[in-house]
């Protein structure tokens, strides 16, 4: 062959990859994307206007309806699909979360009769607020618009990280005017501080403080308006506050009079730190006056991240994959302004730091898929992630539980913010002059004394007589976070620190009761609870949380052969997970969280996340297939109801992504990625190192559950798990699927993870 046909090829070659890239990057996977997946039922998600990890959450906010009959719960983000109202746009959301909170600064555009206090459910002509209907609502990624039917107004949203972006269009001109209501709350929060100044005819700034889930939430703003803002009138509740250009209260608010006869814009920028610099977010993100260039970033920054997969399959599962990737970039969220301030835990300002700050760590949920997920997908991130946690353990004395807005809830049991650490360190994300103080961090959290760390410290198994209700639970996470230490201790030539940890991590099995076959609370003398239900769930009445003893069995990722060894090898473990998936889905009097059942495996709660994956340690990952690939097609859907369980962050989201392309990281520290059921044709995974790790499924299809045999790069592959270190680096894996089980595939001790 010449030299001239090997430079033609070549040059060929280049154009089709060329070719390749221009078709991956036209691509709009923002099609594939249903916000409202998720949105009704106990999903929680928020459904309106944001970019990736942005800390501006733009959308409706409605009435929670109350408890006893409606179950206001469900309105935990301020939307729940089955509403036909909306009280007004707030500018933070927590999305698939349990908790009340956020909702800040809502702003509403209105016509006719002007009122300061929110509609009462059903009675819409009684305050302000506006009926909706499906049929005029639309929400896309980094898009939400709505008919506000009783004004007659068409309210359009979009957003940049810090800067909320409103369109309001008025069909109907009669006494048009934009109501400002810093007392709305929604859930737990209450206003304690509230601040309007009028700065000229088109800006407005202030403050909302408030006492909530965060104790202590500071929100910064700035608005500004494309028209000038006539006849603004301040008050307090609904006292008016008369020839005053700032107001100060418990419960400001304020009616300004627009101009209706072109659309309205406003700019509202966030600042956890000033007013000044929320006007400064403003002009650094988006300085210019265009809804639709702006809506056009907004979407082109989800389909940056959208695009980090390609996955190819039928459009219905294309749907709720990418949906779940999109849930997947809402937390954690942005806490520092564009110049790169932040409010600290310490209550201080921290200016310019060079480097992202952010908060709404869920972190009970998301060490054991998303920060995982992350890892792949993210490098910049990442790394700010881990620094923002070692600045809030410089702040507060340890690292984060469950951390919003500078503040720390200590939500959930265990700490979870060691397993994301002590990963982020074993896979190169924490830069090598801060290893020590990372495990400094860690050490010190470990070393605590509150939830029974006391007596985990001396190598001991917790009361119940000293905690009578989760010591199960607590103890159990403490043990997967102990394991995080014991790595990072072994990493870092630590011995007597590894020798330590290791003896910690393996506490768990001081409360397995051989007699029951299940992880039970023990008293001091050291005899086991009795009497003993292992079906019991009652929320927070038992020794576990948000579960029962059947679905805690399961919960030592860290160890997965040394639990097969308590329950006496591979056969017997076997049949008690198989049990388990058998039992009846009867749960007594037990917490909304547990749902999503098979049997008493709850896929709608984190603990058994990483529980068909278990299988695969005692040499039948048939099985694992089966039970991930029904856990995926019952329980995860196109629809509204399609989640179930709280999205959690993004947890229950992240968990279908890595499960959708076949492997999941059920130990989230040891860099293995074990294999389930893949529910594609393929994944091209686009690597922040350049390199393309692409998983390729022959056979595919809904019967097709079995992986049959396995290559990588080409070579045949004996292996139910894969490598991080591996997959970092590209190459191709190729599942071939079917219709039955090789029930050879991944039994050899070699190949198990």
């Amino acid at each position: 062959m010449t030299y001239k046909s090997n430079k033609a090829r070549f040059a060929v070659a280049i154009l089709f990859l060329c070719l390749g890239q221009t078709k991956a990057q036209q691509t709009d996977y923002t099609q594939y994307v249903n916000p409202y997946i998720g949105s009704a039922d106990h999903g929680h998600v928020f459904v309106g206007a944001n970019v990736p990890s942005g800390a501006v959450q733009v959308g409706p906010s409605q009435i929670a309806q109350t408890w006893d009959k409606f179950n206001g719960w469900d309105w935990c983000s301020g939307y729940n699909y089955k509403s036909e109202e909306i009280l007004g746009f707030t500018h933070t959301h927590l999305s698939g979360t349990g908790i009340g909170d956020l909702n800040d600064i809502l702003i509403l555009p209105a016509t006719g009769k002007k009122h300061l206090s929110p509609a009462p459910f059903g009675k819409m002509d009684q305050g302000y607020g506006s009926r909706i209907s499906k049929a005029n609502e639309a929400v896309n990624p980094g898009y939400y618009r709505v008919l506000l039917e009783d004004y007659n107004i068409l309210a359009e949203m979009t957003s940049s990280e810090r800067v909320g972006y409103h369109r309001y269009t008025f069909q109907n001109k009669d006494n048009a005017h934009l109501l400002i209501d810093l007392s709305f709350r929604m859930g737990w929060d209450t206003p304690t501080d509230t601040y309007l100044k009028l700065v000229n005819d088109s800006t407005i700034v202030g403050y909302r403080f408030s006492k909530g889930w965060a104790n202590d939430q500071k929100v910064y703003f700035a608005i500004k308006a494309s028209t000038s803002l006539k006849n603004l009138k301040f008050y307090n509740t609904n006292t008016p506050i008369n020839g005053s250009l700032v107001v100060k209260g418990e419960n400001i608010k304020a009616l300004i009079d627009v101009d209706p006869s072109r659309p309205v814009e406003l700019k509202v920028g966030l600042s956890p730190v000033s007013f000044n610099n929320a006007l400064d977010n403003i002009q650094q993100e988006i300085p210019f006056w265009n809804f639709e260039r702006a809506k056009t970033n907004a979407k082109k920054k989800w389909n940056d991240v959208l695009a980090k997969i390609d996955y190819q399959a039928d459009e219905k599962l294309k749907t709720i994959f990418y949906t779940a990737l999109y849930h997947s970039y809402f937390a954690p969220t942005l806490f520092n302004d564009a110049n790169g301030d932040y409010m600290g835990t310490d209550k201080q300002i921290h200016r310019r730091e060079n480097f992202d700050n952010y908060t709404f760590f869920s972190l009970w949920d998301t060490y054991r898929s998303l920060h995982p997920l992350m890892t792949i997908l993210e490098d910049k991130k990442n790394k700010d992630y881990i620094k923002t946690m070692l600045k809030i353990y410089q702040q507060q004395g340890k690292l984060p539980v469950w951390h919003l807005w500078a503040n720390e809830t200590n939500t959930m049991v265990g700490l979870p913010a060691i397993p994301v650490v002590a990963d982020a360190l074993l896979k190169g994300f924490i830069d090598k002059e801060d290893h020590e103080l990372a495990f400094e961090a860690v050490k010190t959290t470990a070393m605590g004394h509150d939830n029974g760390l006391k007596f985990v410290r001396d190598l001991s198994y917790i009361p119940i007589d000293s905690m009578d209700h989760e010591s199960v639970a607590w103890a159990l996470e403490y043990a997967i976070a102990d394991f995080g230490a014991y790595q990072m201790a072994k990493f870092l030539n630590k011995k007597e620190d590894a020798d330590y940890f290791e003896k910690r991590y393996k506490l768990y099995e001081k409360y397995f009761d051989k007699e029951v076959g299940h992880f039970v609370g023990r008293h001091a003398d050291g005899k086991f609870r009795r009497p003993f239900d292992p079906l019991m769930a009652k929320h927070r009445e038992n020794d576990y949380c948000e579960g029962n003893a059947w679905q805690y069995t399961w919960l030592v990722p860290q160890d997965a052969h040394g639990l097969i060894n308590l329950f006496g090898g591979d056969q017997k473990f076997i049949n008690k997970l198989d049990e388990f998936v058998q039992l009846p889905e009867i749960l007594d009097n037990a917490s909304p969280d547990i749902s999503g059942m098979i049997g008493q495996y709850a896929q709608g709660n984190e603990p058994n996340h990483h529980v068909p994956y278990l299988y695969a340690y005692a040499g039948q990952q048939w099985k694992g297939a089966e039970l991930v690939r029904k856990a995926m097609t019952k329980y995860y859907t196109e629809m509204p109801n399609g989640l179930c369980g709280n999205d959690d962050a993004g947890q229950m989201s992240a968990w279908y992504v890595f499960s959708a392309v076949g492997i999941y990281p059920a130990n989230p520290m040891d860099g293995k990625y074990v294999f389930g059921s893949p529910l594609m044709e393929s994944a091209k995974i686009n690597l922040p190192n350049g390199k393309q790790f692409e998983i390729n499924v022959k056979n595919s299809g809904t019967d097709n559950a079995y992986i049959q045999k396995v290559t990588w790069n080409g070579k045949p592959y004996e292996k139910s798990y894969i490598l991080h270190t591996d997959l970092i680096q590209g190459g191709k894996l190729v599942f071939e699927m079917g219709s039955k089980p090789n029930k050879k595939f991944g039994q050899a001790l070699s190949s198990r993870p």
